[in-house]
């Protein structure tokens, strides 16, 4: 079976899109899968300064938290990110994780899969588009890799409502049984 490698980006305390990410991970576990669940709470991440060394070097020059991230996201098969929507985009710790993902662009990469867990307080698709083509954006520089599909939950306001969603729970089981 494949190496899944499932990040939460959230850093709030009992989150909704963390608790849907931990559904795919139960489903892609039970699928079969090696997975590893990581989340960005403690993490030290800082901003990409875009000096580009990553590129000629292979690593980044910030020593922080994400070298060992960027070393996970490249050994894995799939990748499924998990964000909260805040105005209509994914978390500002998500995007500062992409970025930061810079030196693999040069590398002989595992993944080929991506996907997208959302969460959102507002309802319907358009809520969740612009955070989508932000990913759809990194994937499209990583020319093997492709972004394979999401999965969102709207009208969750306050954090652990998504654990009275049961519908979108089963939906995140699902995802993580089928990739």
């Amino acid at each position: 079976m494949s190496k899944v490698l499932i990040i939460s980006t959230s850093l709030r305390g009992n989150s909704n899109s963390e608790y849907l990410a931990r559904e795919c991970e139960r489903g892609a576990r039970e699928a079969g899968h090696e997975v590893e669940f990581v989340s960005l709470k403690g993490k030290n991440i800082g901003y990409c300064i875009g000096c580009l060394a990553c590129q000629r070097t292979g690593h980044c020059v910030i020593r922080d938290d994400a070298a060992a991230l960027c070393d996970a996201v490249g050994g894995a098969d799939i990748l499924v990110f998990a964000t909260p929507i805040y105005y209509y985009e994914m978390s500002g710790q998500m995007k500062t994780l992409l970025d930061r993902l810079n030196p693999l662009f040069p590398t002989d990469y595992r993944f080929r899969k991506v996907y997208m867990i959302a969460t959102a307080a507002e309802d319907g698709e358009y809520v969740f588009e612009k955070a989508y083509n932000g990913l759809l954006g990194w994937v499209d520089c990583f020319e093997r890799a492709k972004l394979s599909g999401s999965l969102t939950g709207g009208g969750l306001t306050d954090g652990g409502e998504a654990r009275g969603d049961e519908a979108a729970a089963r939906r995140a089981y699902e995802l993580g049984k089928s990739i």
